[in-house]
């Protein structure tokens, strides 16, 4: 299998998983939300906040849709990198919440990894071909 079809089948799988996440947050945040890892339910009128990740979650999911739809495949790879970053904030706010350890690193930190790996896989995938149009607007016409 090329390095492609494994970029897009890796970027299929995390904008499905995540637009389905995002989408579990909206719908039902009260049966989703201890899958999160945190130790308690949001006190007050604090499971707004539940329905706000959600929603993050799916636009994280669209705008890596986009890309990948468009075949804009190395913003894609850039974005994959971008991304994981809230991923592992996720991380470290369950762990900063004195949350569930093995669901800080397992789901989300594991998550977050894999789409650093992806999105370098994607850079790597896309290197030469970020380099020709360079190239080719040096020679002259």
């Amino acid at each position: 299998m090329s390095l492609k079809k494994i970029n897009t089948v890796l970027a299929a799988a995390f904008i499905l998983f995540i637009l389905w996440f995002g989408t579990e947050f909206i719908l039902s945040p009260e049966t989703t939300a201890p899958g999160f890892g945190l130790p308690s339910w949001p006190s007050g009128d604090g499971g707004g906040f539940l329905i706000i990740k959600g929603i993050r979650d799916v636009v994280l999911a669209l705008v890596l849709g986009i890309l990948l739809v468009t075949g804009h495949r190395r913003a894609l790879g850039w974005v994959l990198l971008v991304e994981a970053l809230a991923a592992y904030g996720d991380m470290t706010t369950v762990l900063a919440h004195h949350g569930s350890v093995a669901t800080a690193l397992g789901v989300h930190g594991l998550t977050a990894t894999l789409m650093v790996v992806n999105g370098l896989l994607m850079m790597r995938e896309t290197r030469k071909v970020a380099a020709a149009p360079v190239m080719s607007a040096l020679q002259p016409a």
